[in-house]
């Protein structure tokens, strides 16, 4: 338990470090006139590189019979889903409930409604990402070698 708590903080931390290169690139983006759907993909396309990169070095054990290409590709491919989310969520906040809502439009701005979908859709990326990830793509750990590990801690 210990061994995914430790892991979970990682991925945390990896995510804080994307997600700052995702919300900085959609909103300065954003800023200069580009559409916020091309914007929040250029923003989420960017964070997944690094994140792979992240990833792999310091919160997955990469399974040792996965070619690299390979890793990478269901990776790409896990991020790809997850970008649709990410889109999805993004112009749902927008375009249906920001844009429906008079009552919204009165309280903030139409900048405020877009980072707040793409906070929002973060999230829901994020636990998304961390679930398939370990799923797809991390080594499988024997649970006796867990259970003796455990065991030897107490």
């Amino acid at each position: 338990m210990k061994k995914l708590i430790a892991q979970i903080i990682k991925f945390g931390l990896v995510g804080v470090i994307c997600f700052i290169i995702d919300f900085g690139l959609y909103n300065g983006l954003n800023l200069i006139g580009v559409h916020y759907l091309i914007s929040g993909a250029v923003g989420f396309i960017v964070s997944v590189v690094v994140n792979y990169i992240l990833s792999f070095k310091f919160v997955f054990e990469r399974k040792e019979n996965l070619d690299r290409r390979a890793e990478f590709i269901i990776f790409v491919v896990l991020s790809a889903i997850g970008l649709g989310v990410n889109e999805l969520f993004i112009w749902l906040s927008v375009d249906v409930v920001y844009e429906g809502s008079a009552l919204l439009q009165g309280l903030m701005g139409e900048n405020l409604a877009k980072a707040a979908g793409k906070i929002f859709a973060t999230g829901v990326v994020m636990v998304y990402n961390f679930v398939t990830r370990k799923i797809f793509l991390e080594k499988k750990t024997d649970k006796n070698t867990d259970n003796k590990e455990n065991e030897e801690q107490k």
